[in-house]
């Protein structure tokens, strides 16, 4: 489970932002992680890496910046939704429990599992950032995916591009249960979790607004103001519970997954991550991620500041 709230906008004032970002990585505390840092395989890019075998190299949330465009990329799991045809997936508790359908599911029929494995999603985020040709940029990035993105298991995608200053700022959301790509004009804030984005969580609604109140308030504030709103958002322990749509996903976790900071003690899961990624509007970065060094979300976090003067176009 994870979540993302962000804000894009390629004409911001002198004091603004061209993107603000707020995220929560929710896994296993156990999954071998590499924290925020620049790429070997790519100097331009940064984000934390995935290390567990046979998913080495992915990543959940990156950013990559080269000849005066940046681009972020973020994925985020569909949770309940059955494995696609002829891929294995290893047993897990987020799976779907239940049959029971809402108006979410009205439109949609889902094969059962089976025993095959799938594609790693984390190389879709660490191929848009890492490539800077055409081939690679939002559009034709997110149309040869569409088309081919049933042989992965469930996610959503968010990209982001922003380029020019004279053209808006680029902004989609690809999920491949059913394959759809929708667009979103720069300037508002948005907020997306682990369902479709016309079934959002309790948690993703209030976290949105909650998030939109952040950059009316703060959002021409410096980053050491900026970002200890931010990371306030995301530490929120609160359950938003019942949530329905959450239940219908998760029924074992639901109430344990519908705080915006997660904690499942007895299955060493939960918010392991908090990330920021600022961009002001003279296109200086900053990654700034808080992650937890060991097991226990109670014992010390490995703090990360990473700043980047991107190129101009």
């Amino acid at each position: 489970m994870c979540v993302i709230f962000f804000y894009a906008n390629s004409q911001p004032n002198a004091n603004g932002y061209k993107l603000i970002l707020a995220s929560n990585r929710d896994e296993f505390f156990a999954r071998d992680t590499q924290t925020a840092a620049k790429w070997s395989n790519g100097d331009h890019v940064y984000g934390g890496i995935d290390l567990e075998p046979g998913r080495e190299g992915g990543t959940w949330l990156a950013i990559g910046g080269g000849k005066g465009v940046f681009k972020v990329g973020a994925l985020l799991n569909l949770t309940g939704e059955p494995k696609p045809r002829n891929a294995v997936a290893h047993k897990n508790i987020l799976q779907p429990h239940n049959n029971t359908k809402n108006s979410c599911q009205e439109h949609k029929e889902r094969h059962t599992n089976n025993e095959h494995f799938l594609l790693g999603r984390g190389m879709i985020v660490a191929d848009y950032v890492r490539q800077t040709d055409i081939e690679h940029n939002i559009e034709n990035y997110n149309q040869s995916l569409l088309a081919d993105c049933t042989k992965y298991s469930a996610f959503n995608f968010v990209s982001i591009e922003i380029g020019s200053d004279g053209q808006p700022a680029q902004i989609k959301l690809l999920s491949n249960v059913p394959p759809t790509l929708l667009p979103f004009e720069q300037g508002q804030c948005y907020g997306f979790g682990n369902s479709l984005p016309e079934c959002p969580f309790e948690k993703v609604q209030y976290g949105r607004k909650q998030f939109e109140q952040i950059v009316k308030e703060f959002g021409q504030s410096d980053v050491e103001t900026l970002s200890a709103e931010l990371l306030q958002l995301l530490k929120n322990k609160h359950k938003f519970w019942p949530d329905a749509e959450l239940e219908r996903r998760a029924p074992s976790w639901g109430e344990g997954l519908s705080a915006l900071n997660v904690h499942i003690a007895e299955h060493g899961y939960g918010s392991r991550t908090h990330s920021l990624i600022l961009v002001d509007a003279n296109n200086k970065m900053h990654f700034i991620e808080e992650t937890m060094r060991g097991l226990d979300p109670s014992a010390e976090w490995e703090h990360t500041h990473i700043e980047k003067q991107f190129e101009s176009s």
